[in-house]
């Protein structure tokens, strides 16, 4: 068994809706980003990633490339998948925290486990998402931006 944390965070800007967890919220703004800005699934795949030693996100869908513009976190997750068991791992387990004044997570947080747990080829049960604000406190609290914190658990094949 091997471990990874990830982290990620993006910004607000223009747009109506954020992608989180692999799943369309409709919100007042967007979140700036090469691909779809989804920063949970994009801690995640780092967490996945450095559980094995291979590096991030930013090494293997990097955003200087025009091949990964608008890539969404579902089809990222699956890529990772796939990249760890070219190296002889699986996916066992994942918990992630978002944090974020807006928008309200909860109700999301079923939709976003069974969309992980479908990227990653796991029950939903092997997934655990959570949110948290910060009490209005730094950028996360004042609605600049979303940032989410992600722990995998890898196995061999």
């Amino acid at each position: 068994m091997r471990v990874g944390h990830g982290y990620d965070v993006h910004r607000f800007g223009d747009g109506d809706h954020v992608w989180l967890g692999g799943v369309r919220i409709a919100h007042a703004r967007g979140l700036i980003a090469h691909s779809d800005g989804d920063v949970l699934i994009h801690a995640l795949c780092d967490a996945l990633l450095g559980a094995v030693a291979l590096g991030d996100i930013g090494g293997l869908f990097p955003d200087t490339s025009d091949e990964w513009a608008g890539l969404s976190g579902h089809r990222m997750l699956q890529l990772v998948r796939t990249r760890l068991e070219s190296v002889g791992y699986v996916p066992a387990q994942c918990d992630s925290t978002l944090i974020a004044q807006a928008p309200r997570i909860a109700p999301h947080v079923p939709a976003m486990r069974a969309r992980i747990a479908d990227g990653l080829g796991v029950e939903v049960g092997a997934v655990n998402v959570k949110a948290t604000t910060t009490e209005r406190l730094g950028p996360m609290g004042r609605e600049e931006g979303i940032a989410a914190h992600a722990v995998a658990v890898v196995m061999p094949l």
